[in-house]
């Protein structure tokens, strides 16, 4: 590994030092002949910087050859899902971005460096089958006026949505003033991709934007992704404000009942005891339809008792009071015994001197 992080830096410095005395800019003639790297996710955007991560053993060779260039540039592409470890050819896709690379650096076996972007382009065909990736390109120019009112109207309705995104997230924030600093409204193909970057629409979404020939016809799709990425904000901002006010109300019940029960020791109150009673006399009542009446009465006596403590007398009146009325068999008939014969047999089975007058 250290022999491999060496010689790449001393390349770079090499190819630095020859380079020193050329000015290289963005709008410079781009080479028609680009190495290909391939990205997983999500394509890479002209006129935004990110850092990749490589597999060293994969695009050491990619990586050698694209910093021994003046220019240093290299094609990204996103890839199609594919089943082996490196893709192929196929599992390109045909547009991707042309960027320049900076400060390589290799580091427990994967390659870190930063990418420039500067221009779509498209791949006409390929030169080489298998890494290093080299192809034959031809660049993709806007066309259409960014100065139309069309394009401008699609420029403010973007920035519009991105400042109603703010408040609801705020990594928002943080990218817009990145944006603001680097670019002004007025530039509508640089606030297109960094809206398209704003967003968390799957690759192959981002990829048919990146291909989108029209500038308007990319500022019109993107004014969707970010409209749906608002959309997608505001309902997570109301399910957490949602769960944050359920949160409070069982914290300040939890908190009411902690301090419930301090006061209950202080005074020496055994919230046991009487929650095994009021469990009693309800487990009485759980099998009988009561009357209204009586059941209001009932509740109201059982909370009576939740506060009375349990060695006071009122303590022990109530609670006999509930004995009583949960004891009784409430909406429970039997059926009416009206011979006097088999109430006089029954009585004198019992009882004596019945026939005396009392």
């Amino acid at each position: 590994m250290q022999n491999n992080n060496r010689r790449l830096g001393e390349t770079f410095e090499a190819d630095s030092a020859a380079t020193s005395t050329e000015l290289t800019l963005a709008g410079d003639i781009l080479p028609l002949a680009l190495p290909i790297l391939p990205m997983n996710d999500r394509p890479f955007f002209p006129i935004h910087s990110i850092p990749l991560v490589l597999n060293e053993g994969q695009w050491i060779d990619t990586i050698m050859s694209i910093v021994k260039t003046p220019s240093r540039t290299v094609g990204l592409v996103l890839t199609k899902p594919y089943d082996s470890t490196t893709p192929k050819p196929k599992n390109f896709y045909s547009v991707g971005t042309v960027a320049r690379l900076h400060e390589p650096v290799t580091r427990d076996g994967h390659i870190h460096v930063v990418a420039e972007g500067i221009q779509r382009f498209r791949i006409k065909r390929w030169t080489t089958e298998t890494p290093p990736y080299n192809t034959r390109v031809e660049y993709l120019s806007e066309t259409v006026d960014p100065a139309t009112s069309e394009v401008k109207a699609y420029g403010m309705a973007i920035i519009s949505t991105i400042k109603e995104l703010i408040p609801l997230n705020p990594l928002y924030n943080e990218q817009l003033k990145l944006f603001l600093e680097r670019f002004t409204p007025n530039k509508p193909t640089a606030l297109t991709y960094f809206a398209a970057t704003l967003t968390t629409a799957p690759g192959e979404e981002l990829q048919q934007l990146l291909e989108t020939e029209s500038l308007l016809k990319r500022m019109e799709s993107v004014l969707v992704l970010i409209k749906n990425e608002l959309n997608v904000a505001k309902l997570q901002a109301e399910i957490s404000t949602q769960v944050e006010a359920a949160m409070d109300d069982q914290q300040r019940k939890f908190f009411l009942n902690e301090q419930l029960k301090v006061i209950q020791s202080e005074l020496g109150i055994s919230k046991n005891d009487r929650e095994a009673d009021r469990e009693e006399f309800l487990g009485r009542l759980r099998n009988y339809k009561l009357p209204e009446a009586a059941q209001t009465r009932i509740d109201n006596e059982l909370e009576k008792l939740t506060f009375l403590e349990r060695g006071s007398p009122e303590y022990a009146v109530t609670r006999n009071y509930l004995d009583c009325l949960t004891g009784l068999p409430w909406g429970v008939c039997s059926q009416e015994q009206l011979n006097l014969k088999r109430a006089r047999k029954i009585l004198d089975a019992d009882h004596a001197g019945l026939q005396d007058i009392k």
